[in-house]
């Protein structure tokens, strides 16, 4: 079955397709689809943002759209980056991003550096029908980055003490984010809900 995924980041469309691939799925990017469009993520919440993206996409097709807007939670930075994780500071590179958290969080002694990634998922059917989902893991944020494996913030946020950079993609997605929002979005999609 194809299933449009409404995001130009490489590192997600190789986790949904890794997840999504084994149960039938046929993943394209939204360019891959032959769609072209920039939506612009104006929610204050992830929840608003995916569903903003999956139904500009759907609107265009018609087809199975999935679309995700996640993102890393500082508890010590009151949330932040938040929402705008991929924006984090107005920069452009995940590195310079990743440079600035650092930076914001140099005086953050270690037991206070606890954070979360969060993925919503927003699922429409070929039909119309919609379902929207949320993952969440737990870690904390290390005092420099280590790993090669990874995208966005995963060579600085530590699950059970590694960073996500440093285990293989298999291992991440068996406890991330948006592996958790997947696996409860697969629920509801057994159910047919």
């Amino acid at each position: 079955m194809k299933l449009i995924i409404a995001s130009s980041n490489k590192g997600k469309l190789k986790e949904f397709s890794a997840l999504l691939s084994p149960l039938g799925y046929e993943v394209y990017s939204a360019k891959e689809a032959g769609i072209d469009i920039e939506v612009e993520e104006t929610g204050k919440t992830f929840a608003e943002n995916s569903a903003l993206k999956a139904r500009a996409i759907y609107d265009i097709c018609k087809e199975c759209v999935l679309a995700d807007d996640s993102g890393l939670c500082v508890d010590a930075l009151g949330g932040a980056p938040g929402v705008y994780s991929a924006r984090y500071g107005g920069l452009e590179s995940e590195k310079e991003r990743t440079a600035l958290l650092l930076e914001n969080m140099k005086d953050v002694p270690e037991d206070k550096r606890t954070a979360h990634f969060v993925c919503t998922i927003h699922f429409i059917y070929a039909d119309g029908r919609e379902i929207a989902v949320e993952g969440r893991v737990d870690g904390k944020i290390a005092f420099e980055p280590t790993g090669e494996n990874g995208f966005g913030y995963d060579p600085v946020f530590l699950y059970n003490g590694v960073s996500f950079a440093s285990v293989s993609q298999e291992e991440k997605n068996q406890v991330s984010h948006r592996a958790n929002a997947l696996k409860a979005l697969l629920g509801k999609l057994e159910k047919g809900e």
